[in-house]
């Protein structure tokens, strides 16, 4: 399966916040939403992205973004790496079952564990802009996430 094209409606899906809370498509309603799918937790990698989103984070908020980090990582595995990096991006656990959420996106690498992937939907749960990275050690840029927001 192919990441969601644009226009594409969110599927259902339920994840789990760091904090045990549901999330579901209906969270994604109301504001422009960046799913920042990274494969694993700690790796150079991830932990390279999600500093560099940190930085923009302010600018991206103030633009009417949301950002969640999701990962098939557990949920208290997310907030320890969350919280070593420093950053405040709040993450999303697609651990049970696992993959579900990354599979409904198109985004479940064969291996089980997320592509390295951005989809991000409207304030109506609608996907105006998704990628998948060729190979999950290639990062986007946060100039992606801009050019991505600027097509919502």
């Amino acid at each position: 399966m192919a990441v969601l094209e644009p226009g594409t409606p969110a599927p259902s899906f339920t994840v789990r916040t760091e904090d045990g809370d549901e999330f579901t498509q209906d969270d994604l309603r109301g504001q422009t939403t960046v799913l920042v799918f990274y494969p694993f937790a700690f790796s150079p990698v991830c932990a390279d992205q999600l500093s560099l989103y940190q930085e923009v984070l302010d600018e991206l908020q103030a633009g009417g973004a949301r950002l969640y980090g999701v990962s098939c990582d557990s949920s208290w595995s997310q907030r320890a790496f969350r919280e070593q990096l420093g950053v405040t991006i709040p993450q999303l656990s697609d651990f049970e079952p696992k993959g579900a959420t990354c599979r409904a996106f198109g985004v479940l690498h064969e291996g089980g564990f997320p592509e390295r992937a951005l989809v991000i939907t409207d304030g109506d749960g609608i996907v105006r802009f998704s990628r998948v990275e060729a190979s999950p050690g290639e990062m986007p840029g946060v100039n992606v996430v801009f050019d991505g927001l600027a097509a919502v």
